[in-house]
């Protein structure tokens, strides 16, 4: 019998949450408890192009990141309400990390 898989295997892993109503974050999976968790290097994803969905962002990163709305990260954050956390490749992090910072 195949051991199930946890989001306790995503700690210390890059991923993407997805809030119910504070929005999309990439970061470092610090801690979870409940739908509460704690990212590290957090940075919240206001807007993105060159990815279909979040899946895809997770996998592949974007492709137009001449587009993206990435504020700074923060050194850490606590995320209320995740739904949604799915683990990140390398090429995404790359992408991901390689967008400007969004200002206004």
């Amino acid at each position: 019998m195949e051991k199930e898989k946890t989001v306790s295997g995503f700690i210390g892993k890059s991923v993407v949450v997805r809030a119910d109503r504070a929005g999309v974050f990439v970061g470092n999976l610090k801690s979870r408890k409940g739908t509460e968790v704690v990212l590290e290097n957090c940075r919240r994803i206001f807007y993105w192009d060159g990815a279909a969905s979040l899946s895809q962002l997770a996998i592949d990163g974007v492709s137009k990141p001449e587009n993206c709305k990435f504020p700074e990260s923060v050194q850490e954050a606590l995320i209320l309400g995740v739904i949604e956390i799915i683990p990140m490749t390398e090429k995404a992090v790359k992408s991901i990390n390689g967008v400007s910072v969004w200002k206004k």
